[in-house]
């Protein structure tokens, strides 16, 4: 599928142009205001010429990658670490020169301690690129111990990377580690090696290879960038897609945005959870995560640099609940209200997603699929988001409106291959987000 824009349609077809789709009562610019007001108190607040005083004023840093931490597993999947250095791959859609790390402790029970952390380019697989090694600090110190609940921002080091660049984030656990923050489904190789701090070293000694993302949550560069947190299931989190291939829909979107409007124009964050849910927690799978609406402040909010928030969640809301009286549409709408109105209320955008079609997939009934069919006509007629991506007429069988394309299909008959999610991709109305999100129309 072509990377052209799609405008929402109540019948099947072929995509027509994209137009921006406003959701009525928002204020663009009381955002703007919003936006500015940091450095016009910091202005009033500081007298000019004490460089001491203004020591505190926020620096502009952007993510460049993310993921949403979640857990504890349940004791049988419980990776522990002990006496060992995980070096972890992320690919960061931003370029900068200098870059700082997010851990995270907060699903932890006892405090974790981090006796070293570094930040390298990757040659490949567990290789760093030689000279590329930077030891990073927290608060100045080289190592730190996280307590329980919390997480912790590292120092800035300066390591120039391109956009699209692979870094390997080395950890050493002097003690016993055991990651009960992680998230789960990463679709990429990392590494935990043999006894050993090894993080300064071009070749890590692998004991093994696990393919999630353990303790680390976000990499900043310092750009000032508008960034697009993402947020949703199973679908935003990739499943289906090529493993080490960055092949989520949020890639195809970050390569989409590379080549029609530059580098470092927008950095998108993938805060996706497999089996994630926007109302209800998952009791027997903490994995999947806690609900949208609860983890909204810390996995959106909390993002360096946020513009704008792309939402592709409800799925599993709906075949979780009863086959045949499943969750109400209302209830489903009144979630998607109140996402919208607290990001509104800190001045960011929403881009909305119809909910893709999923005829033949395990729990798939006639009366989940009706539930399916009224939240996204809502999302049609009621116009609540400030831009829609209908993703279920870029991924749904012409002939069969209610089933995955075949050609899109991983599988399973709901989540999709490589192909599927770069057409998810390029139904993202691409030159309207810009707009919103602070660019130049």
């Amino acid at each position: 599928m072509s990377s052209t824009d799609f405008c929402v349609s109540d019948s099947p077809g072929s995509p027509s142009p994209s137009h921006a789709q406003s959701a009525p009562g928002v204020d663009r610019g009381r955002r703007r205001i919003l936006l500015a007001a940091p450095a016009v108190a910091g202005a009033l607040a500081v007298p000019a010429g004490d460089a001491r005083a203004q020591s505190w004023m926020p620096e502009r840093w952007s993510a460049g990658w993310g993921c949403a931490p979640a857990g504890p597993p349940p004791p049988a999947s419980l990776l522990t670490f002990a006496n060992q250095t995980l070096r972890l791959i992320v690919r960061t859609s931003l370029g900068g020169n200098r870059i700082r790390i997010r851990l995270s402790n907060e699903m932890g029970d006892t405090e974790l301690r981090v006796g070293s952390a570094r930040v390298a380019l990757r040659a490949g697989g567990a290789v760093i690129a030689a000279g590329s090694s930077r030891q990073l600090t927290f608060s100045g110190r080289a190592s730190v111990t996280i307590p329980a609940g919390a997480p912790a921002v590292s120092d800035p080091v300066w390591l120039p990377a391109a956009p699209f660049t692979d870094l390997a984030v080395s950890l050493y656990f002097p003690g016993t580690a055991p990651a009960t923050t992680i998230h789960n489904a990463a679709y990429q190789a990392c590494y935990a090696s043999t006894a050993g701090d090894f993080g300064a070293q071009t070749s890590l000694p692998v004991q093994r290879a696990f393919a999630s993302w353990p303790f680390l949550t976000e990499v900043d560069v310092d750009r000032a960038a508008p960034v697009l947190v993402a947020v949703g299931d199973s679908v935003t989190d990739g499943v289906g897609s090529t493993s080490n291939g960055n092949r989520r829909w949020t890639d195809y979107l970050a390569r989409r945005i590379q080549a029609e409007l530059g580098n470092d124009r927008i950095g998108v964050v993938n805060r996706g959870i497999s089996a994630n849910r926007m109302l209800a927690d998952t009791a027997s799978a903490l994995l999947a995560g806690n609900d949208l609406l609860e983890r909204f402040d810390r996995d959106v909010l909390s993002t360096a640099g946020v513009r704008g928030l792309a939402v592709l969640i409800g799925i599993n809301d709906i075949v979780y609940s009863p086959p045949s009286a499943p969750i109400p549409a209302d209830e489903l709408i009144a979630g998607y209200l109140q996402l919208i109105a607290r990001a509104h209320l800190h001045g960011i955008p929403v881009l909305g997603a119809t909910l893709p079609p999923f005829s033949g997939f395990v729990y798939y009934t006639p009366a989940r699929e009706a539930v399916r069919q009224a939240v996204n006509a809502w999302m049609r007629s009621a116009l609540p988001f400030d831009l829609l991506a209908d993703v279920d007429l870029a991924l749904r069988d012409p002939d069969v409106p209610q089933r995955l394309r075949a050609a899109y299909d991983s599988g399973d008959r709901l989540h999709p291959n490589d192909v599927g999610y770069e057409a998810l991709a390029g139904a993202v109305p691409l030159s309207a987000l810009w707009s919103l999100m602070g660019g130049a129309g």
